[in-house]
């Protein structure tokens, strides 16, 4: 007389490859964000324009590649924007990670009642801008990352927040 084999074996493969499936709709669902999709309470900043690699800007020069980040620094990042706190220096480091004809803003906030500022890379996409600041180092600062278009002056989602980093990296 035969054995019939288990049906466990099976079921579970069923189960998997179902929650498999499910994970997948839901990731193929998901839409990027469009130019829809503007940030409501983007504060008023000073905005601070950086400098870069050349191209007609002036200041100091940023020669790190697009894959780099910068030396000893702590960032977050969103789509078409990373931004990066260099707390030697107090540094804050724009990239545009996105071919979109916007601008990669890095929004940066202190616990001590400093004014909200930006640092906008208005130098393309796979291109670093750094903005040079003095922070207290008693303090910290909180970065957010998001897109920015000159043209109709909104902020885009999708956005980034980082924790509080302190200003003098301990």
């Amino acid at each position: 007389m035969g054995t019939t084999p288990s049906r466990a074996p099976r079921a579970t493969r069923r189960t998997v490859l179902g929650a498999v499936a499910a994970a997948a709709t839901l990731l193929l669902a998901a839409t990027p964000a469009t130019a829809e999709d503007t940030v409501a309470d983007a504060p008023e900043w000073t905005v601070d324009q950086g400098t870069d690699q050349g191209e007609g800007t002036t200041g100091t020069k940023a020669p790190l590649a697009s894959s780099s980040l910068p030396p000893d620094s702590w960032c977050v990042a969103t789509y078409g924007s990373k931004v990066c706190f260099q707390h030697d220096g107090d540094v804050i480091w724009v990239l545009d990670t996105a071919s979109d004809g916007m601008s990669a803003i890095g929004g940066v906030y202190t616990n001590y009642g400093r004014a909200p500022e930006a640092c906008r890379n208005k130098s393309g996409y796979n291109r670093w801008v750094k903005c040079d600041k003095d922070y207290a180092e008693s303090g910290s600062v909180r970065l957010r990352a998001l897109r920015y278009d000159g043209d109709t002056n909104k902020y885009y989602q999708p956005e980034a927040y980082s924790g509080w980093l302190p200003v003098d990296g301990n």
